[in-house]
């Protein structure tokens, strides 16, 4: 063991001293760990009590949205197995924010295997990430057909809960075959909100114009929950059409509502978007002028990243 990965495990072992205060400086030693670091962490690991573990997986969580130069992915993938589900979805949750390849395998380990609902929800949750780079060409076809077949396996699964059927639904949405447009047309005509909302989602993700005309319809409906979605997913097709009904909302007694249309109206952009947009940056009320600036401020940099307006 060189001196350095000596020092490391001593700064690990330090980490899980539960008489001691749990330190920033100690735990930027878990970043980047090499196999005989991690295999000694998992000793650590399986140790260390529950709340020292939370203790551990929140502030990791912490650090690896402050500092993007971390890398926790080989904890957090190690976590996936740790007896605490609440540590489970925690750690699965970090990696949808990952792009590393390497973490598809473990991913859908979770969502076949585990025994938690919640944490195969999670699992569904993070694979989206991937299936949206697999459709943009960003990962090879082996990876691909890995995500998609693991994805429908679970809407195929008769006995999988509505919860992770609802998230494997949203995951598998970026795929563009007549399969994963069957699914969202099959939950948008179901009766339960929750799955209506989830495949209005899915269409947005989708990226077909083929959607619109529901996406518009829905904008009227009287669940909030729809409407939120509904808004959200115009923005996603980024189709200009959508702004004169988007607009109708933008008084919408729901503040997320509210706040998804002109979200949405930043994504679409064109002249008429950018007016209403510009008249609600003086908005009286600081909610909705803090997010049409930031819409603006979206609006703009996709018409010219370089504008010295942003």
């Amino acid at each position: 063991m060189t001196t350095e990965s000596s020092s490391r495990t001593q700064h690990i072992a330090e980490i899980f001293d539960s008489t001691k205060p749990l330190a920033n400086s100690k735990l930027i030693h878990l970043s980047d760990l090499n196999a005989t670091e991690l295999k000694f962490l998992k000793e650590m690991w399986t140790k260390a009590d529950a709340t020292r573990r939370h203790q551990v997986v929140s502030q990791l969580v912490h650090l690896n949205e402050v500092d993007i130069r971390l890398d926790f992915s080989s904890v957090f993938v190690f976590c996936r197995h740790d007896p605490d589900e609440a540590i489970r979805i925690k750690a699965i949750a970090t990696l949808e924010t990952e792009e590393n390849h390497r973490l598809i395998n473990p991913l859908i380990q979770s969502l076949k295997e585990d025994s938690s609902p919640r944490v195969r929800a999670a699992a569904a949750i993070a694979l989206g990430k991937f299936a949206l780079l697999s459709e943009q060409g960003n990962l090879t076809v082996h990876y691909r057909d890995e995500i998609y077949t693991a994805l429908l396996g679970v809407l195929d699964n008769k006995t999988e809960t509505a919860e992770v059927k609802r998230r494997a639904l949203e995951a598998i949405s970026p795929f563009n075959l007549p399969r994963v447009k069957e699914l969202i047309e099959q939950a948008y005509h179901t009766d339960d909100v929750k799955l209506k909302a989830s495949s209005l989602y899915a269409m947005g993700r989708n990226c077909d114009p083929v959607w619109l005309t529901i996406l518009l319809a829905e904008l009227n409906n009287a669940e909030a929950e729809i409407r939120y979605e509904a808004a959200s997913a115009c923005g996603e097709l980024g189709v200009e059409e959508a702004v004169p009904h988007l607009l109708k909302l933008i008084k919408d007694e729901d503040d997320q509502v509210q706040e998804a249309t002109i979200k949405a109206l930043g994504e679409i952009g064109g002249e008429q978007a950018k007016q209403a947009l510009n008249k609600l940056a003086k908005n009286p009320q600081p909610r909705i002028r803090q997010a049409a600036k930031s819409a603006l401020k979206e609006l703009l940099f996709c018409e010219d990243p370089l504008s010295s307006e942003l």
